[in-house]
């Protein structure tokens, strides 16, 4: 406590009970066992292995823990099949629902390592730096949930507020499993906070932009290539040319970005099918509903005048995230949590990243979605969890929980 004892005098004797709690759980300890375990999102072994060991866990706190089994997904496979994949079940704890204040803490125990992947293994970089799968992004923000309510169960404030604690197993390849439940659980709520790592300076990632994955299947004809070309409809061309319609979307408010195209064969074949994956990401929700329009306008247009029959699979799976009045006033508070704890000063940037947060605020519900600790080059083997800010961040939440609390609202 003594670091921070310069902001002492806007903290109460149960704020500073409750801060010590927080900072006092074994955090580095879960992080090093859940880390230890792949969890990459196809690795059903491996997620179901970790959901055991979160179940037992969070086990500590009052309420029901279950595992919800996933939705099913389906995806367009390199022959223009649509197949259901499998993901891994998720975990959900509820707690006083019948509270006055009722707050959501979401986090996923996927990575996006998976099970063959050379990243398996743990190693210090240096003196607090460890450096792992799923370190940074994100056991250590799931360990920091738990110690942050773990402090929390221990105050008097506790019976003022209950909470949902959803960790799900498919947040890296976009939650397409768990959506629904995630809408359900943030119906209602006052506020929620999600553990993605925060900025390496501590800063929070503020608006975000939507987006949405889309397969385009284009089924042309086929002919020989020297003898009667005319007789097909290639394909390939038409995906492409489709890439480079969608690309030419490209605007203030909307990143397009056309990824890859599957199909073509011998070269002596005019090509019968293509599928074209593409990346749509709008600033705004009238960016989005544009991007749709205008994504569908494109499809008719290579349709008609390729002559060719196109197919268009996936949504827009991550709605806008703009910074509306209540999800700026949850911000200021957490700032406003920060200083009393004597942080260096919290400070908010839009980012073009995506992920739970932006599906909890499609609900109306106001969202910090970067409350996890300081790390850094995560999605890489580089991945790092500055261990110090374990503490920091648990303690950042408790303590905007018990404000909350307080308050009765954002």
């Amino acid at each position: 406590a003594a670091r921070y004892s310069h902001a002492m005098t806007t903290l109460t004797a149960i704020d500073q009970a409750t801060l010590e709690r927080a900072a006092d759980a074994p955090m580095l300890a879960q992080v090093e066992q859940w880390a230890a375990v792949n969890s990459g999102t196809g690795n059903l072994a491996g997620l179901k292995a970790v959901a055991g060991q979160l179940a037992d866990a969070f086990a500590a706190l009052p309420g029901d823990v279950r595992l919800v089994a996933p939705d099913p997904v389906e995806n367009v496979d390199v022959a223009g099949n649509i197949k259901t994949i499998q993901r891994g079940d998720h975990l959900h704890l509820r707690v006083r629902p019948e509270a006055p204040v009722q707050l959501l803490l979401t986090g996923h125990m996927d990575t996006v390592f998976p099970a063959d992947h050379p990243f398996q293994s743990l190693q210090w970089l240096e003196p607090g730096v460890l450096n792992g799968p799923g370190t940074a992004d994100m056991k250590a923000g799931i360990s920091v949930i738990l110690a942050a309510l773990t402090a929390l169960e221990a105050s008097p404030l506790a019976a003022r507020v209950g909470y949902d604690v959803m960790i799900n197993s498919d947040e890296e390849t976009g939650s397409h499993a768990s959506a629904a439940l995630i809408a359900e659980l943030a119906r209602g709520k006052t506020a929620a906070l999600t553990y993605e790592p925060a900025l390496p300076d501590g800063g929070l990632a503020g608006a975000r932009p939507g987006s949405g994955n889309f397969s385009v299947i284009v089924h042309g004809l086929s002919a020989h290539a020297g003898r009667n070309p005319e007789d097909g409809r290639n394909a390939l061309i038409a995906a492409a040319d489709l890439a480079l319609r969608l690309n030419a979307l490209k605007s203030p408010d909307l990143k397009v970005n056309p990824a890859k195209i599957d199909g073509g064969g011998p070269n002596n074949v005019v090509p019968d099918q293509a599928i074209l994956r593409v990346n749509l990401r709008p600033s705004t929700p009238e960016a989005m509903a544009a991007a749709e329009a205008a994504l569908r306008d494109a499809v008719a247009a290579v349709s008609r005048e390729h002559d060719v029959h196109c197919h268009i699979h996936g949504n827009f799976n991550r709605p806008p995230k703009p910074l509306d009045p209540a999800a700026t006033r949850l911000f200021e508070l957490v700032r406003d949590c920060g200083a009393a704890l004597g942080l260096p000063p919290i400070r908010w940037k839009a980012t073009g990243g995506v992920c739970d947060g932006n599906n909890i605020a499609a609900c109306g519900v106001p969202v910090v979605d970067t409350m996890g600790p300081r790390g850094g080059a995560i999605h890489s083997s580089d991945e790092f969890l500055i261990v110090d800010s374990l503490a920091e961040r648990a303690q950042l939440s408790a303590l905007t929980m018990t404000r909350i609390a307080e308050r009765g609202t954002v």
